[in-house]
């Protein structure tokens, strides 16, 4: 039984999010005046939306390679604790293995999580083919916004609000599967508190905070059965 079909239904979302986007970094990211291929590039090589947008900020002001690495590395650490929460899941080994775990990113973990294989038995080959389909769109709109860059001038502002966009279809998908209000409610309210407290870490630090009070939950649990 084929896994591209069903992988293709599933990532639709992701595609109507991750090309605009993708566009809108590809035209910023060609106004730095790198060549056109650089925005394709790093859509195959690096991979990472946020990241992306944020080195378009560094490279502008010159940053180093110390401040980029360490910055790409807090802004992307989240991904940290949804690996973990996938080791069960990604079974297979060798090179495809590796490639699910770079090609990580929240809508792939959001659609992996959220949406069954056709069976059971081809789960690795369903989560490789959604991975895939994902990075591919991130690709092809990258490349997309350099070239459009390069011919017209066009206004980009407001283009960002894909992303926020694409999140809230994803976070309907999730509740329509689990429809249990505590893990939305918890990372609402943790959520705001970071936001409050903590404004230049607020993601990883609401994320640490949910997957701490999860822990504490789980064990409760357990400690009462």
């Amino acid at each position: 039984m084929s896994v591209f079909g069903p992988a293709l239904r599933a990532s639709l979302p992701v595609m109507f999010g991750y090309i605009p986007l993708g566009m809108a970094f590809g035209m910023l990211f060609q106004d730095l005046g790198y060549p056109w291929y650089f925005a394709t590039l790093m859509g195959l090589f690096v991979y990472a939306g946020a990241a992306q947008f944020m080195a378009i900020g560094l490279l502008s002001a010159q940053a180093g390679l110390v401040e980029v690495a360490v910055s790409t590395l807090a802004l992307n650490s989240r991904h940290i604790f949804f690996g973990l929460s996938l080791m069960s899941r990604y079974s297979c080994r060798g090179v495809q293995k590796l490639y699910l775990i770079f090609g990580l990113t929240d809508e792939t973990y959001s659609l992996i999580t959220g949406t069954p294989a056709p069976s059971s038995d081809r789960e690795s080959d369903y989560y490789t083919a959604i991975t895939a389909l994902n990075q591919s769109y991130w690709v092809v709109g990258c490349t997309l916004g350099a070239l459009l860059g390069r011919m017209i001038d066009f206004d980009t502002r407001g283009m960002d609000f894909a992303l926020t966009a694409l999140f809230l279809v994803l976070l309907i998908e999730q509740w329509h599967k689990v429809r249990e209000p505590f893990p939305f409610l918890l990372a609402a309210c943790c959520g705001v508190g970071a936001l409050v407290l903590f404004k230049e870490q607020m993601l990883l630090l609401s994320i640490a905070l949910s997957v701490v009070v999860l822990i504490v939950r789980c064990q409760l649990s357990g400690a009462r059965l």
